[in-house]
């Protein structure tokens, strides 16, 4: 799926070995673009440096709030084109949730808007902090949200006053190209300079390599898996990093397990359960056990017999030195095509395959990005906390829970850490989509961000104007 861990250790080594002496100089002369996408990502990012110093000195905050409503408005009109787009390249997910995630990043990602300006008056003068641009941002992005994440990070991270040079997955880098050049036009045709957001038109590892070693990418921010993140963590520039998760839910013998079963139907069933904080397996109360799995069932899902699971484990993971990996032809695949490969047939429309192991079986250990949840009974709620945490496997990401018991909320939360918990309702209202706050593809727990949006991509800088300056009083 995401980058290897093996490349992107060479690219690390080539970085450390000293290849920032050999990088381009800042008087490079970037070549013509289509649209932003360019032959050489050199020449991406030069003209993205270009494109950021006059962004930055030519145009106000107020320019940037009009030229991301014109993404916004060009992006929301070519949102179903996209998902087919990212649908058909990648043969991942389900068109119809594909819509959904655009229209969720399209209206809920912040622009300007939470750049605010903290101001301090007093008798030895007057002090502002305000939030400024790093300068050119190098983002990596995943092929399970291709071109949902760079409108995302287009819209966030031009709000802070920044350029950005894309290296996207080769997985999905034609429904890329398609989305930047839509972007990329409705910049331009809008004021906007040229080639403030760009990308090499044939992703490659030496284009990585030569983003984390050019000194004017002065951010990395990388959207995927955890080797790929921890990798730009050593490279020597400042990165942002959303990596992997593999979120639990608890349903304690307090929850009201229609109410589960809903939420957590829709959330592990939405786009074949490829988002990253989507739930992944089920801890539950022996008492709600029965009553979940019946209602799992009467909201649509597909309960697999012992002997239907362990034909589908042969195929949807590879055991590998002594553990065992994703079999990734098969991720973001329907759930009727993973019956229809063990002989299932007559189930063409399910969306969610469901099944009851132990809390050691593969597909509770291991993030699987497929429409299969497992389900695991267990006595006390201290055993699902326990098998919670060892699931989540300290990725610090999403996690979720159904209870009526206000104490076991608080302390699965403060023992889980992660970046995203939901109490009550599906994960996916945990980035906006059904419920309140913002959204984002890039979800930065490895580093801290959190959720990201335009003020994470920004500096903080001080302004002081001494001597009791513009005070009236």
């Amino acid at each position: 799926m995401e980058i290897g861990a093996k490349e992107i250790e060479l690219i690390v080594r080539e970085v450390l070995a000293g290849i920032e002496s050999r990088g381009p100089k800042l008087s490079y002369i970037p070549a013509q673009s289509d649209n932003g996408v360019f032959e050489r990502v050199e020449d991406a990012i030069g003209a993205a440096h270009t494109a950021q110093r006059e962004w930055v000195e030519h145009y106000r905050v107020e320019d940037r709030r009009r030229i991301i409503e014109a993404i916004r408005m060009t992006a929301k009109s070519h949102a179903k084109t996209l998902a087919k787009l990212v649908w058909e390249e990648t043969g991942m997910g389900r068109f119809e949730d594909k819509i959904q995630k655009h229209m969720a990043v399209i209206e809920k990602t912040p622009g300007v808007e939470c750049l605010t300006t903290d101001a301090i008056s007093g008798d030895e003068g007057l002090m502002i902090e305000e939030y400024a641009p790093f300068g050119v941002i190098g983002a990596i992005t995943p092929s399970t949200n291709p071109t949902e994440t760079i409108i995302n990070n287009t819209i966030s991270m031009i709000a802070g006053g920044n350029a950005v040079v894309f290296n996207v997955h080769p997985g999905a880098k034609k429904c890329c190209a398609h989305c930047l050049k839509l972007l990329h036009q409705a910049i331009v045709e809008n004021g906007g300079p040229a080639n403030l957001i760009t990308m090499q038109k044939e992703p490659t590892m030496e284009a990585v390599t030569k983003m984390t070693s050019d000194p004017r990418i002065r951010l990395m921010v990388g959207t995927g898996g955890m080797p790929m993140v921890n990798a730009l963590l050593r490279s020597g520039k400042k990165t942002i990093g959303a990596g992997a998760g593999n979120p639990p839910v608890i349903v304690d013998d307090s929850a009201d397990v229609s109410l589960a079963a809903r939420e957590i139907y829709r959330g592990a069933s939405f786009d074949n359960n490829i988002l990253c904080l989507a739930e992944k397996e089920v801890f539950v109360m022996e008492k709600a056990a029965d009553e979940l799995v019946n209602n799992l069932v009467k909201e649509g899902a597909y309960l697999l017999n012992p002997m239907e699971l362990n034909e589908i484990l042969k195929f949807a993971m590879i055991e590998k030195n002594g553990s065992c990996e994703v079999n990734k032809k098969w991720v973001g695949k329907d759930a009727g095509l993973f019956l229809e490969a063990i002989g299932v047939s007559g189930h063409k429309d399910v969306r969610l395959l469901i099944c009851e192991t132990d809390r050691n079986h593969p597909f509770v250990m291991v993030e699987q990005l497929m429409p299969i949840l497992p389900i695991v009974r267990l006595r006390t709620f201290e055993e699902c906390v326990e098998s919670a945490v060892a699931a989540e496997s300290g990725n610090r990401h999403t996690a979720s829970m159904f209870s009526r018991n206000v104490e076991n909320m608080t302390r699965f939360g403060k023992v889980i850490e992660t970046t995203i918990f939901t109490k009550n309702g599906s994960t996916l209202k945990g980035v906006g989509i059904g419920g309140e706050g913002h959204t984002t593809m890039t979800i930065a727990g490895p580093t801290g961000e959190g959720l990201t949006c335009a003020r994470s991509f920004t500096r903080r800088r001080r302004c002081m104007l001494a001597e009791g300056g513009l005070r009236i009083i």
